[in-house]
């Protein structure tokens, strides 16, 4: 592995993840917990197979992951994150926080997937009525769907469709994951497409996260 050769807390960290898709690969494993290859490699469109081969044989070299053969039916290798590996999740949620700033674009060749949508609303928004009733949203981006629950002062996401969700929103990742991160407001989230069905107030319950 090439080293900035610094004795600097950052350049130590960046000798370890700052190569291309490393941590992406570290997004992926907290996002599906314990992953074969062909689940890291699904979830990283655009990575060449030699390449994700190469940064999880790095990982591993840097004590970030672990890697087991698993026993049948699935029978392959599982890569997990390490105890260092699993506490690069506040690193990536500040970094995905300060990179909301870019989100105004979508560009049109930009891969998408249901676990970002999911964790989206997660690591971005709080619930800004934690003693209020349960609710349960339904949102839909690129014919991606999953369920945001608020109970008990907290946000739970999953992958899927809810049953009878109190609200659904429906339209292109821009205006769905911008409207639920605050980057844009109801009124251009509607002018870029996006609708609205159901109790329409409960969105005043999704708080974004703001930057210190």
């Amino acid at each position: 592995m090439r080293s900035y050769g610094q004795y600097c807390s950052i350049a130590r960290a960046l000798d370890v993840v700052g190569d291309r898709w490393t941590l992406l690969i570290v997004r992926e494993l907290l996002l599906q917990g314990p992953c074969r290859f062909t689940d890291l490699k699904k979830g990283l469109p655009g990575i060449a197979t030699n390449l994700l081969s190469s940064r999880l044989r790095e990982l591993e070299e840097a004590g970030l992951i672990t890697r087991e053969d698993a026993p049948p039916p699935v029978a392959t290798a599982l890569y997990t994150l390490s105890e260092d590996g699993l506490a690069l999740e506040p690193v990536l949620k500040s970094l995905g926080l300060w990179g909301l700033r870019f989100m105004t674009d979508e560009r049109p060749d930009d891969a998408f997937q249901g676990r970002w949508l999911a964790y989206a609303p997660v690591w971005f928004t709080t619930d800004a009525d934690p003693d209020g009733p349960p609710v349960v949203i339904q949102v839909v981006a690129a014919d991606e769907t999953a369920v945001i629950e608020l109970r008990d002062g907290r946000i739970h996401t999953r992958l899927g469709h809810a049953t009878d969700p109190d609200l659904v929103l429906d339209g292109p990742p821009r205006a769905v994951l911008g409207l639920l991160t605050g980057v844009i407001d109801l009124q251009l989230a509607g002018r870029l497409g996006l609708s609205v069905h159901g109790r329409r107030d409960l969105l005043t319950r999704l708080h974004p996260v703001t930057q210190d």
